[in-house]
């Protein structure tokens, strides 16, 4: 049990450092304030899902879920 607790350990360490790497790799949510001063939409602007920032959110959210799923196995002790 001590290896696999090592095991998920590391991952979990590496999650975290991918995790607050993305976060800070993300636009700020102030960026798409232009809707509310009457600036049209641009294509990148409705295809953010498509984008590299859209890929970065998916990614991020993966992780999250990811990093307290290892969270919560590594405080049980079984693990």
């Amino acid at each position: 049990m001590s290896a696999l607790r090592t095991i998920l350990l590391i991952v979990f360490i590496i999650v975290s450092l991918v995790l607050a790497v993305l976060v800070l790799m993300q636009e700020g949510k102030s960026a798409g304030l232009g809707a509310i001063s009457g600036v049209a939409e641009t294509y990148w602007g409705k295809n953010k899902g498509r984008s590299m920032e859209g890929t970065l959110v998916k990614l991020t959210k993966v992780l999250a879920v990811l990093f307290f799923i290892l969270a919560a196995v590594l405080n049980t002790r079984f693990v």
